[in-house]
């Protein structure tokens, strides 16, 4: 049966039956509407996921003493991002190489190893004598916060490795075509963490920074838990799945070699919020912009959550081969052009001042501030899209040492903006700062797409590996494992 993407699994007889697809690099195109339904259930997990701060944060200023507990909860709340980030791409991952028995085996065990060294540095931090010196040498905190956040911070200890965990199991799910129970996992986190929030908050007794701490923990550990169930049938298909040959499975060496550039990745573009606000700091209007920005900002995410959700869609279905490449490239290009659209709607549109001011609350003094802010994001999302797709296009073809390299012109680009606008200008630091923002975005982009025209279309697989074979977007794409339909049954090779 020749398809265009993956669909919901068939029953017969009480069992599901894997959909097979043409041979990779011959497949057909796909249909708008398949990669429209494939990707959906995951735009809407980010989407939802956009929700969880400001509720968590609106039950920490409602109880006792909230300016301290606020403060902490964000300390413990980036400490714990922090130690996410590592394992953050273990989502991409997962996707791309989990193909049979011993890929999958190789990418679990390297996956535990992530899960337990997050925790181990978590723990680390945790330990009393470490964290006095953290807190009051280096964060340099004051005694009321440092307390609840050391409290909150124990409480984050399952948060690195339950993330770990979920995205493992997500990306099984994802490379099976069964994004909608992404979707429904992220819908059972939010519950779980409302009704701990909630609980907790109605017990009464207990500080705020515990009680973020405490519902965010509960919630990712039961999706976790939810995810596992939900990819046992596809664990067993892969644990069952013999691979071609030795050869085509990659190495712990191998996987080390394409996960730690992605690895790496998320921890530079942490470092980008600091540098902002550095330079924000000493900019015309300090203070309006330190307090237009996060919200300039969140509102930007809400339109960059299509692309950042559009990474895994091109990973699992971009192995049809050219035909399915071209297919997706369509997509993402109306994906980037209609959500720059759909944000210039809103902010160059009476809409703006409904937002800034009813929605999120802003002062009307500094409404004309923020909405001058985010017009200068239009482009944003659409910049975004393009760096999405070629992070997804390099992690297929293996070559994810350039996703680094892009991020480090993305932040040279950012910084050397910040320091010129304001060392130069007497614009305000809101506006140098999203200038930034764009540039950086658009200066990692544009080198992407420069280099990988400079190379000719062709990079390796798994570089530096002897069994390598260079593809190129117009040949079939081989990589250390074989092909794998996003429904998880193994493709046959083309000659």
């Amino acid at each position: 049966m020749v398809l265009d993407g993956p669909r919901a699994p068939v029953r017969s007889g009480g069992t599901r039956e894997s959909l097979s697809e043409p041979a990779e690099g011959a497949g057909p195109p796909l249909a708008l509407r398949t990669i429209f339904r494939f990707w959906l259930p995951l735009a809407a997990t980010w989407l939802m996921m956009a929700a969880e701060g400001p509720f968590v944060a609106a039950l920490v200023a409602r109880l006792p003493e909230p300016t301290f507990n606020l403060a902490a909860f964000g300390v413990a709340l980036s400490l714990a991002f922090v130690a996410e980030a590592p394992i953050i791409m273990l989502l991409a991952a997962t996707t791309a190489l989990a193909r049979d028995r011993e890929s999958f085996r190789r990418l679990r065990r390297f996956s535990i190893l992530m899960n337990g060294g997050v925790t181990a540095a978590m723990a680390v931090i945790v330990f009393p004598p470490v964290f006095e010196i953290l807190a009051s040498k280096v964060l340099a905190l004051p005694p009321e916060v440092a307390s609840r956040a050391q409290l909150a911070v124990a409480l984050f200890l399952p948060w690195p490795a339950a993330i770990g965990f979920r995205r493992f199991q997500q990306g099984i799910l994802i490379g099976a075509g069964r994004t909608r129970l992404v979707a429904y996992g992220t819908v059972i986190r939010l519950s779980t963490m409302a009704a701990t929030g909630l609980a907790l908050f109605l017990h009464g007794g207990l500080d705020g920074a515990v009680v973020g701490a405490s519902a965010l923990s509960a919630g990712v550990i039961v999706e976790a838990a939810a995810s596992w169930v939900w990819a046992r049938p596809d664990r067993n298909r892969l644990s069952r799945r013999t691979p071609a040959s030795p050869a085509d499975v990659p190495t712990l060496a191998d996987i080390q070699r394409f996960y730690w550039p992605l690895a790496v990745t998320p921890l530079m573009n942490m470092a980008a919020q600091p540098l902002v606000i550095l330079f924000v700091g000493r900019g015309h209007l300090p203070i309006e912009s330190l307090a237009v920005l996060p919200v300039v900002n969140t509102f930007g995410f809400l339109f960059r959550c299509p692309a950042t959700a559009f990474q895994e869609v091109v990973i699992a279905l971009g192995r049809g081969g050219d035909a399915a490449l071209r297919s997706l490239r369509r997509f993402a290009t109306l994906l980037g052009g209609l959500s720059s659209l759909a944000m210039a709607t809103v902010v160059l549109t009476p809409a703006a001042g409904f937002w800034f001011a009813g929605v999120t609350g802003l002062d009307s003094d500094l409404v004309p501030l923020a909405r001058h802010a985010a017009a200068v994001l239009v482009l944003t999302p659409a910049a975004a899209t393009v760096l999405v797709w070629m992070h997804a296009r390099l992690v297929l073809l293996r070559t994810t040492r350039l996703v680094t390299v892009g991020t480090l012109v993305e932040l040279a680009v950012l910084a050397a903006t910040l320091f010129a606008g304001i060392s130069f200008s007497r614009a305000p630091a809101a506006i140098v700062a999203t200038t930034a923002i764009l540039a950086g975005r658009s200066a990692g982009a544009l080198f992407l797409l420069a280099a990988r025209s400079r190379d000719g279309k062709g990079e390796t697989a798994f570089a530096g590996s002897p069994r390598n074979q260079v593809v190129s977007e117009g040949q079939t794409v081989r990589a250390s494992v074989p092909p794998r339909s996003p429904r998880g049954r193994t493709l046959p090779r083309t000659s």
